[in-house]
Parts: structure tokens; C-alpha cells; sequence
């Protein structure tokens, strides 16, 4: 049952093989320093860099993006956007001084709903005009980048979100428990 339950979640999870992911260096190898500020604080800032027609990398903080991002492992790249569709993860201001990093669960015109992958429960809601910036590549440890846009890993998340909640919180457990 373990091994079962291990491979269903390395077929949900596992977006690439090593082979074709693609080394990611923004210092040409060497180690950058690194900065810890709040999310209140750092968020504003990189929405005005993406306003600007420049594009972010940054390492997120918090859970609610598991198992697809993970707190203070992974990096993303944003970039402004010119197209939003269901599945994209995007910045977004939900109220004015308060960010989220969540994925796009449904759209209506101008409306928006986001959602966390790793939430269980409880959505977001926002306007196009409230999304500060598009996630572009997810940057794993060692430099490994996967893009957003990638057909595999699209399918990845869709399956992902489209599994019963119970089977979701059971996956997560064992996810949390694993790493």
C-alpha cells in the first residue's frame, strides 16, 4: 500500500524527468546573498518592478501553494502579463497591502477566483486589474526550471486539482509528512 500510495504521488507531483529540465543560474554559478523581508513589505515592491515591464525572481513563503511550490525552497519568475487563463499562477493584490501567490480556479469576464493548491478549502477573489504579475518558470534547488507553460506540467496541476478533496488533504498529510 505504501509503494502505491508513494507512486500516485510521484505521477501527480513529478513534472519532468532530470534529463529536460534546464540548469537555471542567475550569477553565472556563484552563490547570491539573500534577504529575508515580509511579505507586505517585499510584495509591493515587486509588483512595481513587473508593472514596469521587468520581470521578478523570488523564493516563496508559505504553504499554500504545495505540492507544486514549497515554503522557502523554490523561486518563481515573474513577468507582466498579457493573457490570463484558467490554471496560470498569478501575484495578485486581493485587497489593497495584501498579496497572494495563487492559481487562477475559474474567470468570468473580469473576475477572477484563485486558489492555493495546497488549500484545502477557501478561495480568493480579485480582478484582472488586481493581478500584479504572471508566474512564468518555477526555479527549483540546483537550479532546475520548469516552465509555467509547459503541456506536462499543465496536466500535472489539472489532474492535481481535479482530485476529490479527501484524496487531497490524504496527499498533502503524506506529502508534509515526507519532506
Amino acid at each position: 500500500m505504501k509503494k502505491l500510495i508513494a507512486y500516485i504521488i510521484h505521477w501527480l507531483l513529478t513534472p519532468f524527468r532530470r534529463a529536460q529540465r534546464k540548469k537555471y543560474s542567475e550569477s553565472g554559478g556563484e552563490e547570491l546573498p539573500r534577504w529575508e523581508l515580509p511579505n507586505d513589505s517585499f510584495l509591493p515592491i515587486i509588483s512595481r518592478y513587473v508593472a514596469a515591464g521587468e520581470t521578478a525572481t523570488f523564493v516563496v513563503k508559505g504553504y499554500s501553494m504545495r505540492p507544486f511550490l514549497e515554503h522557502l525552497r523554490d523561486k518563481v519568475e515573474l513577468s507582466p502579463w498579457t493573457q490570463l487563463q484558467v490554471g496560470d499562477a498569478v501575484l495578485a493584490e486581493i485587497k489593497p497591502g495584501t498579496f497572494v501567490l495563487h492559481r487562477i480556479m475559474s474567470m468570468d469576464g473580469e473576475n477572477l477566483i484563485l486558489k492555493g493548491d495546497g488549500n484545502i478549502r477557501g478561495v480568493e477573489y480579485c480582478t484582472k486589474k488586481d493581478v500584479r504579475g504572471l508566474v512564468t518558470k518555477y526555479i527549483r534547488p540546483g537550479g532546475h526550471v520548469l516552465l509555467a507553460s509547459d503541456a506536462r506540467l499543465q496536466q500535472k496541476i489539472q489532474r492535481w486539482n481535479s482530485l476529490p478533496t479527501f484524496l487531497r488533504r490524504m496527499f498533502l498529510f503524506i506529502y508534509k509528512q515526507t519532506i
